[in-house]
């Protein structure tokens, strides 16, 4: 795991990136308290937002000034932005596995990536921030079969996620600003906290594989704690859009198969391949061969994932599973 903290000690804006003020919303989220005590421990002053008394309370007892702040509210937002040299946007709202098939369940992340992305991106312009990051989600790519896909692949959103690129135009506006906007697509998580992991664990010691598509497509991952670095690495790379992914996406067989012998099942199966076009946008996002590289990060960002791949990144799951 590598990742930058300042090189000589100052960027192009003339703020030195090894002590910033950093304002960080999803700041309890599964990369979100993982990123906190990183950046702390290198010296960078947060302020984190939490929804509850308790979050906040956890995020004060790593370091960080913890705020209670609505993100759909304008003022309330530049309010908290101001004075922060860095803004990082990791709010999300996924809904669970068992309901994200269902009609609205995507609603409250659609409102957070229009709006509550909009508001933080103005907020940081107006209060002076150098530097704007955005989460974004790298499996809007279209399925490219057996070709590696980079930045320069243009994004087909689904219906459930199109604003996606809501999100990340606001990532944009802030670097036509004259500002440092990054967006970070990150790839399929996975981790020992993660309620889609542990969903798939369970799935596949059932016997089945929680997923549409060929066996032989491709799945890009990332760890939460692969993913979290890869925030940090973003403190210092130029404006633009960044991969997050394992350096060696693995077919949807390996994928799952992989994960069935570390956690003692058996080679688990996979739904045909048609009933994909059955179970809606979900469904045919879920289906889609991403072949996903990460060269731009680790070439701007001198950045790297822990784990190559998933294969490697599940014995460290099932070693978390038995803490969990």
């Amino acid at each position: 795991m590598v990742y930058v903290e300042g090189g000589g000690g100052g960027d192009a804006t003339g703020i030195d990136v090894k002590h910033m003020n950093v304002f960080i919303t999803g700041a309890t989220g599964v990369v979100g308290r993982r990123v906190v005590p990183l950046m702390i421990v290198v010296g960078h002053r947060i302020t984190a937002a939490g929804r509850t008394a308790e979050k906040r309370a956890s995020l004060e007892r790593q370091g960080a000034t913890a705020i209670s702040v609505d993100l759909f509210d304008p003022e309330a937002v530049r309010r908290a932005a101001a004075g922060h040299d860095v803004v990082i946007n990791l709010a999300t709202h996924i809904p669970s596995s068992s309901r994200a098939f269902f009609p609205g369940a995507w609603a409250e992340t659609d409102r957070i990536r229009r709006k509550a992305a909009a508001n933080l991106a103005g907020a940081a312009l107006a209060g002076g921030a150098a530097r704007f990051i955005q989460e974004s989600f790298a499996p809007v790519y279209p399925d490219c079969g057996d070709r590696w896909i980079d930045e320069r692949t243009p994004i087909r959103p689904a219906r459930y996620n199109r604003t996606v690129a809501d999100a990340e135009a606001a990532a944009q506006r802030f670097t036509q600003g004259g500002r440092v906007g990054v967006v970070l697509r990150f790839a399929l998580f996975y981790g020992p906290d993660s309620g889609y992991t542990l969903d798939t664990v369970k799935f596949v010691r059932r016997g089945w594989a929680p997923t549409f598509g060929s066996e032989e497509g491709f799945i890009s991952s990332v760890s939460h704690d692969d993913a979290a670095t890869a925030v940090v690495a973003a403190l210092d790379v130029p404006a633009g859009i960044y991969n997050v992914a394992d350096d060696e996406p693995v077919r949807r067989r390996e994928y799952f198969d992989s994960l069935a012998a570390v956690i003692g099942a058996r080679p688990p199966k996979l739904p045909p391949a048609w009933m994909a076009k059955f179970v809606g946008p979900l469904g045919e996002t879920i289906a889609r061969s991403l072949r996903i590289s990460n060269r731009r990060l680790r070439t701007e960002g001198a950045w790297a994932p822990r784990h190559p791949s998933v294969v490697e990144g599940w014995q460290a799951l099932a070693a978390g599973l038995g803490r969990e």
